[in-house]
Order: structure tokens, then sequence, then C-alpha cells
């Protein structure tokens, strides 16, 4: 049938845009999916609602201090160089008039260490917060913690964030 042909066609489609540990992206592309996966690592989502755009930070460290020169060619893998990066690449997306930032957390988990004993998960996630804190940024939602491993989403057109584990729906945020 002729018909259902043109309405498949006139569907949408999705265009992901996979983003690894260390990486940051941004976009105002209304096909584009953010995606990551992650386990201790955290991705930092910035939302811009008024020009329907999105960026993700996918973070696995809390500070660049430990490696300066890789924060310099990666600057996604740190809580302290991420966040300026990804508000960076936020403001050129628009010109700076990008109207109020919504922040979103996922992540953090302590993977591999059940006896916390370096507690990166958490980590990531105190000096994430502090860097936002610093820039007159808080958290409106997140999923954080816990033992498991996330599956991330970020629909750029509508800011919603799918949230899975292990294969199933776990929380859109």
């Amino acid at each position: 049938d002729m018909g259902m042909g043109y309405v498949q066609a006139g569907k949408k489609v999705e265009i992901p845009v996979y983003i690894g540990v260390g990486e940051i992206a941004v976009s105002k592309n209304p096909s584009n999916v953010l995606v990551t996966s992650l386990g201790s690592c955290v991705a930092v989502i910035m939302l811009a609602p008024a020009i329907s755009a999105a960026g993700l930070a996918h973070v696995a460290l809390p500070s660049s201090s430990v490696n300066v020169t890789q924060s310099k060619g990666k600057p996604g893998y740190y809580a302290d160089t991420a966040i300026p990066k990804l508000l960076k690449e936020m403001d050129k997306l628009h010109g700076g008039r990008h109207g109020r930032l919504l922040i979103k957390l996922v992540g953090g988990a302590n993977i591999m260490d059940p006896n916390n004993t370096f507690d990166i998960g958490k980590r990531n996630v105190l000096a994430i917060k502090k860097i936002l804190w610093e820039n007159r940024l808080g958290v409106l939602v997140e999923d954080i913690g816990g033992d498991i491993s996330r599956n991330v989403r970020v629909n750029v057109k509508t800011g919603n964030v799918l949230v899975k584990s292990l294969g199933k729906e776990r929380a859109i945020l």
C-alpha cells in the first residue's frame, strides 16, 4: 500500500550521536539523540529549552590535576575541565543567547568497587556539583549512585532523558 510507505517516509528519523568517555557533544538538531553508557562516569547533561539545544559531557574523573596534559586534549574527561568546556560549546550554538540552562546528572555508580575503596562515582558527582555551583548552576534532576551501569539517551528536541539499566527502562528525567 503506497499510503503506508508515504507515512513511513514522513516519520522523523532519530540520528544518534554516540559520546565516549571524556567526550563532549552539543546539538540543536531536533533529530539528534545523544547516547552514552555509564558506570562510575557521570553524564553532565545541559539543556537550553529556549533554543531546543542539548549538550552532554561524559566525565570520568573529578580533577584534571592528575593529568593536565590529557585534560587539554580531552577536557571532557575531568569534571573541572568538562563543565567550562561544555558551557563554551553551548554558548557557540546560539551566540551565547541560549537562555536558562537546565542540568541533569546520570551515572556515578560504584561499579567494580564493592568496598567503595575509591568511591570514584560519588567523588565525580561531588566535583561536578561543586563546579556547577561555582558557575551558578544547580542540578534540576538526577539518577546517580547505586551499583548499576546505565544507558542514556537524550532527546535534543524535547530534552527528555531516558535512562535504561540491564535493558530495562529505569527513569525518564
